[in-house]
């Protein structure tokens, strides 16, 4: 009788193959993980940031509510008026849209990221609306139809 266990000494090229092969998908599978993973932190921070500039714009917006609609149709001029501290509402408003898109394209990804502000006039007895959007690109695509992330945020301010 012979004993099989004398002819075995160590493995067989096949089986270290194989295992080389195992080890070597779940690597691949690791990595795949770890890219997901950075794709997906990124675009939370960029969706973080339009949260909060939409809300600094609400705040900008509360702190100068005299000025109602014209943030929605002013244009953004950076105005010398806000170091003596002696602005008009309207160029506050105009000061408040450049800073505020110069955050936009400082903080959100993208080619042109853009932030607007719509208004709507209450009534007496009803408030004025304001609808403050942010709209950026991501690196890698995404988005709606036309491949443009957005944040909308909408607010009431009485009279």
């Amino acid at each position: 009788m012979i004993n099989a266990h004398r002819f075995q000494r160590g493995f067989s090229i096949v089986e270290v193959l194989v295992a080389l092969v195992v080890l070597a998908v779940g690597m691949l599978g690791m990595a795949g993980l770890y890219v997901t993973t950075l794709r997906s932190s990124g675009s939370a921070i960029s969706r973080m940031q339009a949260v909060n500039l939409a809300a600094d714009m609400a705040d900008r917006i509360r702190a100068n509510r005299f000025a109602k609609g014209v943030y929605a149709t002013q244009t953004p001029a950076l105005q010398a008026c806000v170091e003596e501290g002696d602005c008009t509402r309207e160029q506050m408003a105009a000061n408040d849209l450049f800073v505020w898109q110069k955050q936009i394209d400082d903080l959100l990804p993208g080619d042109e990221p853009n932030g607007r502000v719509q208004f709507t006039a209450g009534t007496a007895t009803t408030p004025d609306n304001y609808t403050i959007t942010v709209t950026w690109k991501e690196a890698e695509g995404g988005g709606n139809i036309d491949g443009n992330l957005r944040y909308a945020l909408t607010m009431q301010v009485d009279p």
